[in-house]
């Protein structure tokens, strides 16, 4: 381990931060009063703070990191890629080995018929383009007035102006004037929250058909797609029942509407398939892809087009007027590259489907025998659990209390990264962690879980 900054390093680090850095989803004058907390170190499934602390990273960074930190031939894949290509773009007819091997490496992993891919550089881009792709596919079909795009309540898609008005929390929303003309929302799927005492099947059959009548009430004729996670992420976790995405197909199909999945969170093994749309049956019209690409060690993302987008598009003969300046960045592409070798080599993906993803999840579940949880859901390396005001009658928390932001603040002090999403708290560890580093995650929650009990008041049993 690296030696800790001194007490006067991290105070300058802190002093500079809150000068010059304003932080993503954070109320600046509140973290400047307090601090910022530095990270300095990465390691397996550990991270270290300036002090010297190490916490164990239930979250992987931001869903991402899925190899683990440390893995020396990512960063030899990027240096390599630095000495021989530092930087070309794939404008004026050109490209380059590491995109187009990339390209063909995605077409190889992708849901069937899914051969043509974009590049961007985070998961909003990829939204973003989506959206647009989308629009101009029916352009082409000669159906310019299929404009409207429906998402989910509790949607994350990201926080670009497209991606923003995909997405379905609200208080993303306001600060922007948001959304733009053209989204509409129906209900999400969450069976805890929700569906009472409706058996979940019949309560995922119910959510679909909110989507048949709000095509019906907009008019299919002006419906352009519908866009979902295959899993909520950031919107809480949420899974569908069985039969939710079987119905939502049917009736996409049924109308015309293109199927746009975000597969950001779910992709490159998460749930232990390749991605979301393997786990569940689907099959995408157009799909959003990031974090997982790379495990995060740089910032990639991709949109993989289905089979009659990606023709239609391909065949178009006119200039496709979308693309960044790191569209395909060499650099990132390599690593990227590597990443998915590692996946495949190590077979990962295979040990969070069959080996330490039944462990998590088994041992998750045991966290539902605290006082506090109300349910326990996961699949893969995913977990959501549940902070209830009174369990037995499904009782939330007034948000008011903010009981999740108490409980993560706990976790931190005890050395454990864990989100949490209203009062709901979120896990989504490395593929690289062993079974005793998710019992080390368990413990901790366990702790937390009780300290927060204690600041509500209330019994740990």
């Amino acid at each position: 381990m690296t030696k800790p900054a001194t007490h006067n390093q991290t105070r300058h680090w802190q002093e500079l931060d809150a000068a010059h850095h304003i932080h993503p989803f954070t109320e600046t004058a509140a973290l400047n009063k307090k601090g910022v907390r530095i990270i300095t170190k990465a390691k397996g499934v550990y991270i270290w703070d300036s002090d010297g602390n190490r916490l164990i990273d239930g979250m992987s960074g931001l869903w991402c990191v899925n190899v683990g930190y440390g893995r020396e031939e990512l960063a030899e894949a990027g240096y390599k890629a630095l000495k021989e290509l530092p930087y070309y773009n794939a404008f004026f007819q050109t490209t380059h080995p590491y995109v187009t091997e990339l390209a063909a490496k995605l077409a190889a992993l992708l849901p069937k018929g899914m051969t043509r891919v974009l590049f961007a550089n985070s998961g909003s881009e990829a939204n973003d383009t989506a959206i647009k792709l989308i629009r101009y596919y029916w352009n082409l079909m000669g159906k310019p007035a299929k404009k409207i795009h429906i998402s989910r309540e509790y949607a994350y898609h990201g926080v670009t102006m497209g991606a923003a008005s995909l997405s379905g929390l609200t208080p993303m929303q306001t600060q922007w004037d948001l959304p733009l003309p053209g989204f509409e929302k129906v209900p999400t799927v969450y069976w805890y929250g929700f569906g009472g005492n409706q058996d979940p099947n019949e309560y995922g059959l119910a959510v679909a058909k909110k989507l048949e009548e709000k095509i019906l009430e907009l008019g299919p004729e002006n419906v352009a797609s519908f866009s979902a996670e295959p899993i909520h992420g950031a919107g809480g976790l949420m899974l569908p029942p069985d039969s939710y995405w079987p119905e939502v197909q049917r009736i996409c199909r049924k109308y015309d509407v293109l199927i746009h999945l975000d597969e950001v969170i779910t992709g490159f093994g998460r749930t232990g398939r390749w991605f979301g749309a393997d786990l569940y049956g689907i099959e995408p019209d157009i799909m959003s892809m990031a974090k997982g690409m790379s495990s995060g060690y740089q910032p990639i993302a991709a949109i993989g087009l289905g089979h009659r987008v990606g023709e239609a598009i391909a065949t178009a003969n006119e200039e496709l007027v979308t693309g960044f300046t790191w569209s395909g960045h060499p650099v990132a592409a390599a690593v990227s590259l590597r990443n998915l070798e590692i996946l495949e080599r190590e077979k990962l993906v295979e040990r969070v489907h069959a080996d330490i993803g039944p462990y998590f999840q088994s041992k998750i579940r045991e966290l539902a025998k605290h006082p506090l949880v109300g349910e326990v859901r996961g699949v893969g390396l995913l977990g959501a659990i549940e902070l209830m005001d009174d369990k037995a009658s499904r009782k939330f928390f007034d948000r008011r209390i903010d009981v999740g932001t108490q409980c993560r603040n706990h976790c931190f002090a005890n050395g454990l990264v864990m989100r949490a999403i209203r009062d709901t708290m979120v896990l989504a560890p490395p593929f690289i962690i062993s079974k005793n580093e998710i019992d080390e995650i368990i413990n901790l929650a366990w702790r937390c879980f009780d300290l927060t009990a204690r600041d509500l008041g209330k019994s740990t049993g």
